[in-house]
This record gives structure tokens, C-alpha cells and sequence, in this order.
């Protein structure tokens, strides 16, 4: 499986998973003092089912992480990614 490359996309609250310079994904989040609730991610269908969507959340969450932020996942991809890996849901 090749990997992806997830940036952060701050201006525009969401990250973006690119894949030989070719957007294929993107998860959306909005910061509250709760912390950073993801509200919609996708890859797009061509590139589901290959490990992508798992990619991408991971670096998101490693990212809000990072920035001190509890994830919280109200889209289906993160809610599942962190009942999974119930360690990402800490802060």
C-alpha cells in the first residue's frame, strides 16, 4: 500500500490527504473548548478501501494531539477510527 501525504490545512479547518500530489481526502473540524470535533471526512470512492481513510485520520489525530487538543469524532471515519483506538480519545 503506498502511503499518503496529510497536511494540515488550518485556514480552512481541515486536513487534506493527497496521494502523488493528487487530493483524494479530506476531514473537516471545527475547534470548540471541548476540542477538535472532526464533522465530515471522505476519500474520494476510486481510493476507498485501500487503508487511505485510516491514514488520514491517524495523522489528523496525531496532529490534534499534538496541539494539546482532545479529537472528538462526530463523522462515522474518526467516530470508528477512535473506538478502535481507544488511546487517540485521550488528550
Amino acid at each position: 500500500m503506498a502511503d499518503i501525504v496529510t497536511v494540515h490545512d488550518e485556514v480552512h479547518s481541515r486536513y487534506l490527504a493527497s496521494l502523488d500530489g493528487e487530493v483524494i481526502g479530506e476531514a473537516v473540524y471545527r475547534d470548540t473548548a471541548d476540542g477538535r470535533i472532526f464533522t465530515h471526512s471522505e476519500i474520494n470512492p476510486a481510493y476507498e478501501h485501500q487503508g487511505f481513510g485510516t491514514q488520514m485520520v491517524r495523522a489528523a489525530l496525531d496532529d490534534t494531539r499534538t496541539a494539546g487538543l482532545k479529537p472528538i469524532g462526530q463523522c462515522s471515519m474518526v467516530r470508528n477510527f477512535l473506538a478502535e483506538h481507544p488511546d487517540y480519545a485521550r488528550r
